[in-house]
């Protein structure tokens, strides 16, 4: 019987199923590999992404359940609305994408040390952007980034 999470080789970019994700209670399936653009596309057609901290090796998850977010059931604030309304801000899609993903990596997040979004993380996502396969959403304020996705 294989015991999960296994260790993945650095040439090969197949993953065990994610039904195996199911023997760890956060959905830990794999370790190691590369973050190269084959990997990664690889792994989210499986439902697997990365997810490490600067100190571990990479380590690949597949939780169950995984969080959804259905736009359709998106609530927007009274508050949010008047601004938008008002049309302060301006949003573009793919104009800021590296910008985006630095800023992303510096946010402080409450309760947590550093970040997942380390330098080699965002070397990648850059990388499958540039392939057309990693998208940003930028908001502006007079010509200044100020929020991003």
């Amino acid at each position: 019987m294989n015991q999960y999470p296994v260790w993945l080789e650095q040439d090969n970019y197949q993953f065990p199923h994610p039904e195996n994700a199911l023997s760890d209670p956060d959905g830990l399936l794999a370790i190691g590999g590369d973050l190269s653009p084959e990997r990664i596309i690889n792994a989210y057609r499986n439902g697997i992404f990365p997810w490490y901290s600067h100190d571990q090796p990479i380590l690949w998850w597949s939780p169950n359940p995984r969080a959804v977010l259905f736009p359709e059931k998106l609530h927007i604030s009274r508050s949010l609305k008047k601004i938008i309304r008002k049309k302060v801000f301006t949003t573009s899609i793919d104009q800021a994408f590296e910008q985006v993903i630095f800023a992303c990596a510096q946010s402080p997040r409450k309760d947590q040390d550093g970040t997942w979004i380390t330098d080699d993380m965002q070397q990648a996502y850059i990388d499958l952007h540039r392939l057309g396969m990693a998208h940003s959403a930028e908001c502006w304020l007079d010509g200044e980034l100020v929020g991003g996705l």
